[in-house]
């Protein structure tokens, strides 16, 4: 934006140097030739004015010398003409009256008319300035008088003004790139602010941190008011979600102790309840167990998301041992074997608790899906700043389009809908990663299953 902003205010400025250098250019070749032409007028009149008297006496050849002098100290061809139109003495013998545009100046003379200013002549161009002028002698013509004027030196100082001008010009084009820079820039700053601000607001309000204000010192002031009124929109958005998270958080605790009583009334009824609802009261005690867990979940989403818990730095490896261990007697259970594999993964930025809950969750998903005697295998890598940690499994897996849904909450796949789950699992595994702005990635290996890999910021 600040290259097309720029380009605009450059182009501005060699619009308005275009508008004054052209016509001042114009101007500056027009006063030359206008000093170029009066001077050779004056010496075609003078010549004129000599030669009333040759041409009185029929002697016109009698200025051959003088004209020849002249020739030699100036340049200059000179050519007296009769009332025929020929020539009857010149300076030097190629003089040339035969061209088209010299006969009709001397047709002009012959009829009495005074020389007139030629158009404008350009510095590339190498014609010679003609003029013609009648020798009168009381009002009657008599000839008339041709001079031949080359142009090369005022075509020079022509060339030489319009190159002084040029570089005025391009200098006044770079101090306009040196003034529209810190324009320019103090324009665009509100936007790059409000730019990377953008980029961070999402990061901020998911994890729980507090949005960074974009401030409105500087600037213009239509920017400022828009920097101000994005702080406050961001302000607003982290209020709704952090009131959102202490709703989940209440709602779940609250409903923890009915649920608790609830689940106790229905065991005491196992006892006295036989036949069809015996079953039913064993459904109802499973949903409720269902329950418990989904609340389970929530306090979990609604701690991870906190924003007074910080990130802490973990040793990775010591939680997945620990966590491995507890879910062996899980996996072996069903004749599932859990690996490890990989290398030391070392300390890692990790909300308290983080890489537990997410190898609780990682795990759990695993060892539902997974068949029996088959391998689990948890891989733990340290690369370019960041500690990766991936969980495998040899289950069905999940179709290319549902792979990206499956982090969103309570989404459950439809081919899995009779597999015991509440579909939180992999959602909290994404907020704790986003928490400290790591990744998570899921994709479906060579030989079928699922992998999912997480990653978090190395220390």
């Amino acid at each position: 934006m600040r290259s097309r902003l720029l380009g605009i205010v450059l182009t501005l400025v060699v619009l308005v140097l275009l508008g004054l250098g052209v016509p001042l250019g114009r101007g500056m070749a027009q006063a030359e030739q206008q000093e170029m032409f009066l001077d050779r007028l004056t010496d075609t009149t003078r010549f004129a004015s000599v030669a009333q008297r040759p041409f009185i006496d029929d002697q016109p050849e009698v200025l051959k010398p003088e004209l020849r002098r002249y020739h030699e100290l100036y340049g200059i061809r000179v050519a007296l003409l009769g009332r025929d139109g020929q020539v009857v003495a010149a300076s030097s013998d190629d003089v040339d009256v035969s061209a088209p545009e010299v006969a009709d100046l001397v047709r002009g003379a012959l009829a009495g008319r005074q020389p007139v200013a030629p158009e404008l002549v350009m510095p590339w161009e190498s014609t010679e300035l003609v003029l013609a002028e009648p020798v009168l002698e009381a009002g009657e013509v008599r000839g008339a008088v041709v001079t031949f004027s080359p142009t090369s030196k005022t075509r020079g100082e022509v060339l030489l003004w319009w190159s002084v001008l040029l570089g005025g010009s391009l200098l006044v084009l770079v101090l306009g790139v040196f003034v529209a820079l810190p324009l320019v820039r103090w324009t665009l700053r509100p936007v790059r602010r409000l730019d990377d601000a953008t980029g961070r607001l999402l990061a901020a309000v998911v994890s729980g941190q507090p949005v960074e204000p974009v401030g409105s010192s500087d600037g213009p002031p239509e920017l400022r008011q828009l920097s101000r009124s994005f702080d406050q929109m961001a302000a607003n958005v982290g209020d709704v979600l952090a009131a959102q998270r202490a709703f989940v958080a209440d709602a779940s605790h609250q409903l923890r102790n009915p649920l608790t009583a609830l689940k106790l009334r229905l065991s005491n009824l196992e006892d006295h309840v036989a036949g069809d609802g015996a079953a039913h009261q064993a459904a109802a005690l499973d949903e409720a167990n269902r329950l418990n867990r989904i609340l389970d979940e929530l306090l979990s989403m609604a701690r991870a998301g906190a924003p007074s818990v910080d990130p802490v730095p973990v040793d990775v490896d010591r939680a997945v041992a620990g966590r491995l261990s507890a879910w062996q007697p899980a996996a072996a259970a069903r004749d599932v074997h859990l690996v490890l594999d990989g290398e030391p993964g070392g300390r890692a930025l990790v909300p308290p608790r983080g890489v537990e809950t997410v190898l609780d969750a990682l795990l759990d998903n695993a060892l539902k899906f997974t068949s029996d005697g088959t391998l689990v295998r948890v891989d733990v890598r340290r690369r370019d700043g960041v500690v990766r940690l991936s969980v495998q499994d040899e289950g069905p897996g999940l179709a290319p389009e549902e792979l990206d849904r499956a982090t969103d909450r309570f989404w459950r796949s439809p081919a899995h809908q009779n597999v015991q789950g509440s579909g939180l699992g992999l959602a909290l595994v994404r907020q704790i990663v986003e928490r400290v702005n790591g990744s998570i990635r899921l994709d479906s290996p060579d030989g079928g299953g699922l992998r999912v890999t997480v990653g978090f910021p190395a220390v």
